[in-house]
């Protein structure tokens, strides 16, 4: 299986210090050594950068981590290869475009016999049941809404939608559209929030603690949502199974 990794926060942020950590499970730490991606929101638009060598050993996940990119929204992706050869267009996160924005899904889990119809405008560039999936939901919320609806209106379209691709399988995914961050958890997810008063954390996979009250504000918040808890010394949180989240500005709204 893959791993996650999600920020949504209330203002643009470095997300070094969770990359960091997270990359060492693209192939040092763990076995997720088959590809990797990461994808910022700055506001409409868009940082998008995939790779199918290991997190763990990519110059330019080295590059990443070392450049502050900030963002309110980001979503991070580690492969270990189930459905789809390893190869740059199977690497996700991926991104569509729909009412004029970018969308960013990154998925971890096993579709079996998972074959949806799609039409014209929403196809898979590679051959995973990940970008099959995320090609259906944007499909469907396309016919479901003539226009960008309301972030309360598309959870509960994405609750509608979701449990028809569950079905098939493991269905842990992150979904981003710059406005919110909806976080999937069918059998494996956590989430934390970051928030004032800031304190120190130290990652599980790489010797590093940072003392965030160096860093942030009193009005900074990040949501961090990701599958295994990159942390040793902060209170995370378990998703239920079967259980869907939207964050915004750094805190869960569903």
């Amino acid at each position: 299986m893959c791993q996650l990794l999600g920020l949504n926060c209330a203002t643009p942020t470095d997300a070094s210090f969770s990359f960091t950590g997270f990359c060492e499970r693209g192939g040092r730490t763990d076995h997720h050594a088959d590809g990797w991606g990461i994808a910022f929101f700055e506001g409409r638009g868009l940082r998008h950068f995939v790779d199918h060598q290991s997190a763990a050993n990519s110059p330019m996940a080295n590059f990443i981590k070392r450049y502050p990119i900030k963002s309110t929204n980001t979503i991070a992706h580690v492969r270990k290869a189930t459905v789809g050869s390893v190869c740059l267009e199977n690497a996700h996160p991926f991104v569509r475009e729909l009412w004029g924005r970018h969308w960013v899904f990154a998925h971890n889990g096993d579709l079996k016999d998972y074959a949806p119809r799609l039409h014209t405008h929403f196809q898979p560039v590679g051959s995973t049941d990940s970008e099959r999936a995320f090609c259906w939901l944007m499909q469907e919320l396309a016919k479901a809404h003539a226009a960008l609806p309301s972030v309360a209106e598309l959870t509960l379209t994405l609750r509608e939608l979701v449990p028809q691709v569950r079905a098939f399988g493991t269905f842990n995914f992150l979904l981003s559209n710059g406005d919110a961050l909806w976080a999937h958890c069918s059998t494996k997810l956590h989430y934390l929030i970051r928030q004032h008063p800031f304190s120190q954390a130290t990652l599980m996979d790489h010797d590093w603690t940072v003392n965030f009250a160096d860093l942030n504000q009193p009005g900074d918040r990040a949501a961090v949502i990701v599958t295994t808890p990159l942390t040793a010394n902060e209170c995370w949180t378990a998703f239920e199974a079967n259980e869907l989240k939207v964050f915004v500005d750094g805190e869960v709204c569903a």
